[in-house]
């Protein structure tokens, strides 16, 4: 009886052992998975002297993918508007979702990142201000862009780039009709905006993917190198001006993609060249 017991005890615990075994590997299975769930919001948001129209070439490519995009028209009279005008967008989403902003949209979405609704942040040759830190000082820390001699101010301190900027410093590697374009389109931007501090960063605690546009002339590319380093993004490197996403679209989209996968080993694509460089 007592060998027959101790046999019955056995099996019992082997029973409670494999139970607990299959229970930590789903668990750890439900971890891995939710690790990499595919977000398929894209909210993409533009920046000073542009509109929504400047994500025109990546658009149809996630769309392509199945990603649902929404490109928000910011109305760049202050950063508290823009903020808002952004979380207005993502509320609308059915899901988490991936903030992505160029140039000053970086600043942006620095802010409206902390919307719980945000997954993951990318960064495209923007600025990406700490908490309490502003545009200006940002820009005040590297030598000045050359974009910066071609910025006019009307009366009501809206600032706008000459035809001569857009055509040399802001767009250079893109065609002449696509500069045309950029000119007529551009949204002015109050100079208040630039001087607005972040209340908190929130890639600080989000997962973040940048562009840095090595030809750069609106924002120093040592600026965007330095901002990715610490932040700690998946980094590509294209040879751009300011406006990669209309000169280098296909690999603006795939990294784009690769935050809605949560994929951290970051390549261009295609016939797209540029540099790699991964977070230590």
């Amino acid at each position: 009886m007592k060998s027959i017991k101790r046999n019955t005890t056995r099996a019992q615990i082997s029973l409670v052992v494999s139970l607990a075994i299959l229970v930590l590997f789903i668990t750890t299975v439900s971890v891995g998975a939710a690790a990499q769930e595919i977000v398929k919001n894209i909210v993409l948001v533009h920046g000073a002297f542009a509109d929504g129209s400047s994500w025109s070439k990546v658009i149809p490519l996630l769309e392509a993918k199945g990603f649902h995009v929404v490109s928000v028209q910011i109305p760049l009279t202050s950063l508290a508007d823009d903020v808002a005008t952004t979380k207005r967008a993502i509320a609308l989403q059915d899901g988490p979702v991936v903030l992505v902003g160029h140039s000053y949209g970086g600043a942006v979405i620095t802010e409206a990142g902390n919307d719980p609704k945000v997954a993951r942040l990318v960064f495209v040759a923007a600025f990406a201000p700490d908490t309490s830190e502003s545009v200006i000082q940002l820009i005040q820390r590297f030598p000045t862009p050359p974009l910066n001699s071609q910025l006019t101010a009307d009366s009501a301190g809206f600032l706008s780039v000459t035809p001569k900027g857009i055509a040399e410093d802001f767009a250079q590697d893109t065609s002449k009709a696509e500069q045309r374009l950029l000119t007529a389109t551009q949204g002015p931007l109050n100079v208040s905006a630039l001087f607005a501090t972040i209340d908190s960063a929130a890639w600080r605690t989000k997962p973040d993917w940048f562009v840095v546009a090595s030809d750069d002339r609106a924002i120093s590319p040592d600026l965007e190198r330095t901002e990715a380093a610490t932040m700690g993004a998946a980094t590509i490197t294209l040879d751009s001006s300011h406006v990669a996403m209309i000169s280098h679209p296909f690999a603006v989209a795939a990294l784009i993609e690769k935050a809605a996968r949560d994929q951290r080993e970051v390549t261009t694509s295609g016939d797209e060249e540029g540099d790699v460089t991964m977070p230590k």
